[in-house]
């Protein structure tokens, strides 16, 4: 029996207390010490606690606890009163609701609170937490979603983007390839588009947008293809007399149609007249999609002949010699495919080539008593796959060409003919320079070299041999060399001995 003598006491207990204590009822939240929700972002006061919970409307405002809303359709009310006030002009027809990061959850609560409607309405109003529903742009790639864009016009979006591929390929390609339709083939010299491509993924759908976050003209969704989010640009002060082609080379490589996108209403033609003193765009694009452009190219290109056959002449004293046949270059006809990403030329390589003229071998008889260090007068590139990206006086003062490996931009400089190594050294304008006297008269110039040549002045060098690296010393716009011819102390346009 005593064993349960602890079970008694503890019953009894039990029925004394609900005897004396009849109205003791313990209810959620009673011994809250504060009469206020904790953490909300408008101050409410909890007015009276419950026995049974009650379905309450709370409004969050990414993640945050607003307050609990006594009549939604007060918000509703003010949510139309927003658009017709503010947005009804600049977005018509467009649907309205809270801002992105607001939202509501029923929940049950087992306490009733003030009203504070118009607070919370206020607070939405001060902060300006409305949303327009309008045209997203989801921009992906193999890694999934890397940007998003909000546009007012769908319409701005695709034409703003065709606008941005016409900066790499022409309009009547632009047409065929959107007409599925192939672009015929070469029949002479040129180049050819085979095929475009944009590498990212452009997802249009409908979602609600910050007003301040949507693009509401086509120049606005122009420059986010042509920068995207960069706002640091880059702008050029044109100097008296130089042309649309010439800001282009002296600054990032523009060619006149990019510098017309990037300048609207600025630059209209690339044969415009630029006045001095105009402030120009010229930032290259840091576009948020990847236009690859590949390219057939046939070009007419010249065949060099092997290197002349010199022949000694015991009956000649040294320094006198006799061109017994003279070399001839040849020509041949040279298909390239080239690779080309938002304009920039990434890579290239021949298909074919077919030999049309063939060269002819110099032959040189030569008096024993002299090393050759006279000049043949025929030049040749300074270069090879030689692209001329500034030609004589395509900006003023510019008494040369800017010759460029089209498929190698840090390859070898050559010799343009026989002659001595004159002088070699650096100066902050021309970089790494050789100069080359070719004892005729002409004296060659080789400039922004990547270091200085090894090659010591009076050391003779041939035709064709290696007398530097392509570089960017001293003022250089990209990898080159500036090649001048002299002669008879007066500069001529090295074309005049090339072709060009």
């Amino acid at each position: 029996m005593k064993k349960y003598y602890p079970l008694i006491v503890a019953f009894g207990l039990a029925l004394m207390i609900g005897f004396f204590f009849p109205s003791i009822n313990f209810k959620p939240n009673q011994l809250a010490t504060s009469a206020k929700i904790e953490n909300t972002l408008v101050p409410q006061d909890i007015t009276e606690y419950l026995d049974k919970p009650i379905k309450v409307t709370k409004l969050y405002d990414s993640g945050q606890l607003i307050g609990v809303v006594q009549d939604y359709d007060k918000i509703t009310d003010l949510v139309t009163k927003v658009y017709n006030r503010d947005y009804a002009e600049k977005f018509p027809n467009s649907n309205i609701d809270l801002g992105v990061d607001i939202y509501s959850v029923d929940e049950m609560s087992y306490y009733i609170t003030e009203d504070i409607d118009d607070e919370i309405c206020n607070y939405l109003e001060e902060n300006n937490l409305f949303a327009i529903e309008t045209n997203m742009i989801e921009f992906s790639d193999t890694n999934g979603v890397y940007a998003t864009i909000y546009i007012k016009n769908i319409d701005d979006f695709y034409d703003a983007r065709n606008s941005f591929l016409l900066n790499f390929i022409s309009q009547s390609d632009l047409d065929t390839f959107a007409a599925n339709k192939e672009v015929p083939e070469l029949t002479t010299y040129g180049s050819r588009t085979i095929s475009v491509v944009i590498k990212e993924t452009m997802n249009v759908e409908t979602a609600l947008a910050k007003p301040d976050d949507i693009l509401t003209t086509y120049e606005e969704v122009l420059n986010y293809f042509c920068y995207g989010d960069n706002t640091e640009l880059e702008y050029y002060t044109v100097n008296k007399g130089e042309t649309v082609m010439a800001i282009g080379t002296l600054t990032n490589g523009l060619t006149p149609q990019q510098l017309i996108t990037i300048n609207p209403g600025v630059i209209t033609d690339e044969n415009q007249v630029l006045e001095e003193g105009m402030e120009v765009n010229v930032t290259y694009f840091t576009s948020p999609i990847t236009v690859v452009v590949k390219t057939d190219r046939v070009a007419q290109e010249i065949v060099y002949p092997e290197n002349a056959i010199y022949l000694a002449d015991s009956s000649l004293r040294e320094g006198m010699s006799y061109v017994y046949q003279e070399d001839e270059t040849g020509l041949k006809n040279v298909k390239y495919e080239e690779e080309w990403i938002n304009g920039v030329l990434v890579g290239g390589f021949e298909v074919s080539s077919v030999v049309t003229t063939q060269p002819i071998q110099r032959i040189e008889y030569y008096g024993t008593k002299v090393i050759p260090g006279i000049g043949t007068g025929n030049l040749r590139y300074p270069v090879n796959n030689v692209r001329i990206t500034c030609g004589w006086y395509c900006y003023p003062g510019h008494t040369a060409i800017d010759c460029q490996d089209r498929y190698d931009k840090w390859s070898y400089i050559y010799a343009a003919d026989r002659g001595t190594i004159y002088k070699t050294g650096y100066t902050s304008v021309g970089g790494y320079y050789v100069k080359i006297n070719h004892n005729n008269g002409m004296i060659t110039y080789y400039g922004h070299m990547k270091s200085l040549s090894p090659l010591a002045p009076g050391v003779n060098v041939e035709k064709g041999e290696v007398i530097g690296e392509i570089g960017v010393t001293g003022k250089s716009t990209g990898p080159h060399t500036h090649f001048m011819v002299q002669v008879n102390g007066t500069y001529v346009n090295p074309c005049n001995y090339l072709g060009c």
